[in-house]
């Protein structure tokens, strides 16, 4: 149970992370902008009238009152597809972030905390995940296993770990000589407990920036796969809506336009929220 002191203290805590936070006008709009993209998602059957795959008008019409982003070779809501999508877009990238962030932590946390041999093991499989193109892995892995929405989650979060990895080794190998540290190990304190009450509380912010930007990239990756037919074919997202529009780019420029502008917001704000999150969490810019 908490201390009232400590409760006290979280109303007070948010208040001030916030205020940082604004303080980057420009995260503020891009948190802005992604709420707008999650809420959509969120209540995608009542925002749009017509089901994904659901043949709702006659095929290539422009974007008009019925149709605000027009319909695609086969009469598809192009809107409908665009708010599903985000849907599957954001899930695979959030989930794959953080199956990324809980590898990168235990691993860079391994290596952080003990060195010497561990330290030198781990290093080397991370850096061979880096030299290694991690599309092209990628690509390989989905084909292999079979295209759905949990191999997805499940590749690209196996191959987005070793940068988060290297940054929780660096702030351990700070950490780990510091005086709470050392009187924790002096009195007996197992490690852990030591890693994980004591050391990973105080190397967060960083790894709380990584995983917010890693979503971006994994956003990126599944549309890469999708756009290529390595998606989930059940499930419509905005890398599949833009591999199907392959073949009209000059012809329905509507078609590629959206999905691929919703890629672009998505990213652009989910970068944009990091920003602020190192602006927000980075003590060495709290005086600023």
């Amino acid at each position: 149970m908490k201390r009232p002191a400590e409760t006290s203290n979280v109303p007070s805590r948010l208040a001030d992370f916030w205020r940082r936070y604004r303080r980057n006008r420009a995260a503020v709009v891009g948190l802005a902008v992604l709420s707008l993209l999650v809420a959509l998602a969120a209540v995608a059957p009542l925002a749009s009238r017509h089901r994904p795959f659901q043949i709702a008008a006659a095929p290539f019409q422009t974007p008009r009152a019925a149709h605000p982003m027009g319909t695609d070779d086969l009469g598809r809501d192009l809107f409908s597809g665009v708010v599903h999508g985000a849907r599957s877009s954001l899930l695979v990238g959030l989930l794959a972030s953080l199956a990324a962030t809980a590898v990168g932590v235990l691993v860079g946390a391994a290596a952080g905390y003990h060195g010497g041999r561990m330290d030198d093991v781990l290093m080397r499989v991370t850096e061979f995940f880096l030299v290694i193109p991690a599309f092209l892995l990628a690509l390989v892995l989905v084909a292999v296993l079979k295209p759905s929405v949990w191999n997805l989650i499940l590749v690209i979060g196996a191959l987005g770990w070793p940068s988060t990895a290297r940054l929780v080794r660096a702030e351990f190998l700070s950490l780990r000589e510091r005086e709470f540290v050392m009187a924790a190990r002096a009195i007996g304190v197992p490690a852990v407990r030591l890693i994980f009450r004591g050391i990973l509380p105080n190397a967060l912010p960083p790894v709380v920036v990584a995983s917010s930007l890693g979503v971006a990239a994994a956003i990126i990756m599944e549309s890469g796969l999708s756009f290529i037919g390595l998606g989930d074919p059940n499930l419509i997202s905005w890398g599949y809506m833009l591999g199907n529009a392959r073949p009209f780019l000059r012809t329905a420029w509507w078609m590629p336009t959206f999905p691929g502008l919703a890629i672009f917001l998505a990213v652009l704000s989910i970068n944009l929220v990091g920003d602020g999150l190192n602006d927000a969490l980075n003590p060495r810019l709290r005086s600023r």
